[in-house]
């Protein structure tokens, strides 16, 4: 009789397994046919290492999410003694990005050059996804090829770092060119959590950063209850002729038993609208928090 039972249980357990991912899967789709446009998603928990997907190997552009490996990039500079947090830099006016791209240094010093540390410049490109900090760590750092010498150093293929913000304000396809895989992206943010490629200090700093983030707090956090710990990083593209190239968030959550379920999900070239985006990333993080929540 209980070997009975435990070859029931056994096949029980086997059937349990593949189907509960197949619908989760199923789910996930569902969610991403809402937008009508390219959808790639991964998410997981990292001290499992239990993930599902949807189009992981799709190449989709990163916009702003470029920042956070640039930050990457420039802290480990930092460790390597080549800059100083506290260093001073100029931001000159030519550096501005043009009106229609997100840039608050710009707003807020419209008629000229403007000093600032790199310690300020990583929050403001970090937190604010400021386009224009951004492209001045772009250039501190060494240009697109130190950062992606920087992500080969970390393991990291599948993200394409070539662009600079000013560049993709005037040619709409160069953001394409700046694209990044689901797949990778999680491997990104498993690195970052594992401390990869940084000093303790500089993880502590830019995962500060990342949980300080005020863009796209419908996205990620959206359908999370309140209070939700999540270190993450936005893109967002422009709309030309009613499609929107991308709605993007990455990152980490802290589920109530301390673990950490890593979200990555990319909608490219779809014609819904700015809420119905959004909401495909936050019913996608919502799902795998259920799904795995304890």
């Amino acid at each position: 009789m209980m070997k009975k039972l435990l070859l029931l249980l056994t096949i029980t357990l086997l059937a349990v397994g593949p189907t509960a991912s197949a619908d989760f899967r199923h789910q996930l789709k569902t969610v991403a046919d809402t937008s009508r446009g390219r959808v790639g998603v991964g998410v997981g928990v990292i001290e499992t290492g239990e993930f599902e997907w949807l189009n992981p190997d799709g190449r989709f552009p990163m916009q702003s999410v470029y920042k956070f490996p640039i930050a990457m990039a420039v802290l480990a500079e930092v460790d390597a003694g080549k800059l100083k947090l506290d260093q001073t830099v100029i931001v000159r006016k030519a550096e501005f990005l043009r009106p229609g791209q997100g840039s608050p240094i710009r707003d807020a010093h419209p008629e000229g050059d403007v000093q600032m540390t790199v310690r300020e410049l990583i929050r403001y490109a970090v937190v604010q996804s400021d386009g224009t900090a951004s492209d001045v760590l772009l250039r501190l750092v060494g240009g697109p090829g130190r950062v992606m010498a920087f992500l080969k150093g970390i393991g990291i293929t599948g993200i394409n770092v070539v662009d600079t913000e000013m560049t993709l304000g005037k040619d709409r396809q160069a953001q394409y060119r700046n694209w990044a895989t689901p797949r990778a992206a999680v491997e990104l943010l498993k690195a970052f959590h594992a401390g990869k490629g940084l000093s303790p200090a500089s993880h502590r700093l830019l995962l500060t950063d990342l949980t300080d983030v005020v863009t796209g707090p419908n996205r990620i956090k959206g359908m999370l209850p309140p209070g939700t710990v999540v270190a993450h990083k936005t893109g967002t593209g422009g709309t030309s002729k009613g499609i929107t190239s991308a709605t993007n968030d990455i990152g980490i959550v802290t589920l109530p038993d301390g673990r950490h379920l890593v979200v990555a999900v990319f909608v490219a070239d779809s014609p819904a609208d700015d809420d119905t985006r959004a909401a495909v990333i936050a019913r996608v993080a919502r799902a795998a928090w259920d799904r795995w929540r304890k």
